[in-house]
């Protein structure tokens, strides 16, 4: 057993991350500029000058990743979201019975939308000349979804990690590296381990937040009665309410998706036989976050490029593959079939509708 988990150890590739803020820094004042200047525009080109940095600067088993999305695909399925979304708050103000309607109707096509867009981004990713490729459909795109969300919203949150598996199921099980499948089986019981101290959280937060609502309802009872009394006492419950209580889900979010991600990774393989790899820690993670928040926010945003390089070279660091054998010797095996000729015309492929 000892010789199983050295082994596995030894074939650990992680990811390493060798990009700067200092490079970055150059590529994000510019995209901000350019996107300011052309009111938003310029903010999908913008998107692809960064995934290409970050992209470009991660590198597994000293090989880089690489992004091939054009500007212009991006702006086009940007555009056609804005214009829904437009369309759809002028026919609700003339017709309330009609903005309805559009609206369910972008809750039909939500799951096609996320589809497609899992769909353009694998394949504008590649890895040694190799492009990945997503080839899950609507219907799965409904259940993982539509379906999950519902019943994780009327459970309360309680069947959550059903819910869990089914969306990293869909995405996972519908990935491919040239012509290599995924696979992912998180196991429920695994789930339902990290789903429980984020629930337990979520519990704290509404007993505390619920407390300091009624503590600040009930403040003013001693006061003067005044005419605006009542209102004062029902905006200071509801903030006294709502603000620790989103604190403490905030927090209980981010425990419960670190948490999955590491399930997920660890239960699943490429190819058959090559383990991911995951174990991003909860408090760790959650600090990275807080303190880019508070760097970001006291250096008036000048700081946010130090930031997003900081927490994407920790995911990046606590992430790998357990290699049976070369990773070369896939790659070349991958090649010898013809797969990845065969991604060149993906460049035309479809556009990112942002979700």
């Amino acid at each position: 057993m000892q010789e199983a988990v050295f082994g596995r150890a030894g074939n650990l590739r992680r990811g390493e991350f060798r990009g700067s803020a200092g490079e970055y820094f150059g590529i994000w004042i510019v995209n901000i500029l350019l996107t300011i200047i052309t009111v938003g525009i310029y903010s999908a080109w913008a998107k692809v000058r960064r995934n290409r940095y970050f992209y470009g600067n991660t590198f597994v088993d000293d090989h880089s990743f690489d992004y091939h999305a054009r500007g212009l695909q991006i702006f086009i399925g940007r555009a056609i979201v804005l214009g829904y979304i437009i369309v759809y708050n002028v026919v609700l103000t003339i017709s309330p019975i009609a903005g309805g309607v559009l609206a369910l109707l972008m809750l039909v096509f939500l799951p096609w939308i996320v589809m497609r867009s899992l769909r353009f981004n694998a394949r504008v990713t590649s890895y040694r000349n190799i492009r990945f490729d997503f080839v899950g459909k609507t219907w799965g795109a409904v259940v993982a979804i539509i379906f999950g969300g519902l019943i994780s919203v009327f459970s309360l949150g309680i069947l959550a990690p059903f819910a869990s598996r089914w969306l990293y199921g869909y995405i996972f099980n519908n990935l491919r590296y040239g012509d290599r499948k995924f696979q992912a089986d998180p196991k429920i019981g695994a789930l339902y381990r990290v789903w429980l101290p984020a629930f337990l959280l979520m519990l704290v937060g509404a007993a505390i937040g619920g407390f300091l609502g009624m503590m600040a309802y009930y403040s003013l009872e001693g006061v003067e009665d005044t005419m605006d009394e009542p209102q004062v006492q029902i905006i200071l419950a509801i903030y006294g309410a709502l603000i620790p209580a989103l604190v403490l889900w905030s927090v209980a979010a981010i425990f419960y998706r670190v948490g999955v991600r590491n399930v997920v990774m660890n239960s699943s393989t490429f190819d058959g036989r090559h383990p991911l790899f995951s174990d991003l820690g909860r408090l760790r993670y959650l600090w990275i976050l807080l303190s880019n928040l508070v760097v970001s926010v006291v250096t008036f945003g000048l700081m946010r490029p130090w930031a997003a390089v900081r927490e994407h070279r920790y995911v990046v660091t606590h992430s790998g593959i357990v290699v049976d054998g070369e990773l070369g010797d896939v790659v070349s095996s991958i090649q010898e079939s013809g797969s990845a000729v065969t991604a060149e015309y993906l460049d035309l492929e479809g556009f990112d509708f942002g979700f």
